[in-house]
């Protein structure tokens, strides 16, 4: 895992872009997910983690309800991997794991709390064809036979249609990248997506810290983040656009009118 500390909104666009040139397509597209952080010194851990006790029967409890709860609803899930991508969208602690295409939503998140200006932040980035090398063979086969490098639900379901399935996969941890549904516009505005490991337990930044290609830690410092702030909001990158409706606009009016957040630096220390 390589870590990188950039100084200045040039440093930091040339290291986000670093690597995006797709030489079989002749295009720039880059096979990377994005998370940012607003603190450098949080970790990877998923909400189910963070719940602690039996990540495995809190997993399956907790779903199980929510499938039998939310049924009814506007949101139509066919398979385990929606109704877990709806309930991950809604808030109830999964395995999931937010991470988007785009380096400008990673930055939005690093930078969405004037309150964690006076510390550094991080943007992770993953090469998921460098992960996708440890998947089990039958879902390395799903991804040959679809021509992708992300699953999708249905491609997913095809190959495991439960988490126990999916758990007994292989042995070995792995992870994997895949592209939730539709379920409404802040999904699709935020280009999103989410990783799942084999172990609800499991921890990712302690699997991705082995990995020696593919991973990044691009640390953003203190000063720069205001910056960083101020050019996303002339880009558009907004809460009103990432959060569509009033929450979303009421969220980007109030961030956007506060007085400059008394830990904002200027220039590094």
């Amino acid at each position: 895992m390589l870590e990188q500390r950039v100084r200045s909104w040039v440093e930091l666009q040339d290291a986000l872009f670093a690597g995006s040139w797709n030489e079989s397509l002749q295009r720039f597209r880059p096979t990377l997910a994005f998370r940012g952080m607003p603190d450098s010194r949080h970790d990877l851990a998923t909400s189910l983690n963070r719940r602690g006790g039996n990540y495995s029967r809190q997993e399956h409890v907790m779903l199980r309800a929510f499938r039998k709860y939310a049924r009814g609803t506007s949101n139509p899930c066919e398979s385990l991997w929606d109704w877990l991508s709806l309930a991950q969208h809604h808030g109830l602690p999964t395995r999931l794991l937010d991470w988007t295409f785009s380096p400008y939503v990673a930055l939005h998140f690093l930078s969405e709390d004037p309150e964690l200006y006076g510390v550094d932040g991080v943007v992770w980035s993953v090469d998921y064809r460098e992960t996708n090398r440890l998947l089990p063979r039958p879902l390395k086969a799903q991804l040959q036979e679809e021509g992708a490098d992300v699953f999708s639900a249905e491609m997913l379901a095809t190959v495991a249609g439960d988490l126990g399935t999916f758990d007994r996969l292989t042995r070995h941890p792995f992870v994997l990248f895949f592209e939730p549904p539709s379920l409404d516009e802040r999904i699709v505005n935020q280009f999103a997506l989410f990783s799942v490991m084999n172990d609800a337990s499991a921890r990712l930044d302690t699997f991705l810290e082995k990995q020696k290609r593919g991973v990044r830690r691009l640390i953003v410092p203190a000063h720069l983040k205001q910056e960083v702030r101020d050019k996303l909001d002339q880009a558009n990158i907004t809460e009103r656009v990432l959060f569509p409706g009033l929450d979303g606009l009421s969220r980007w009016l109030r961030r956007y009118y506060n007085p400059r957040p008394p830990g904002a630096r200027d220039e590094p220390q």
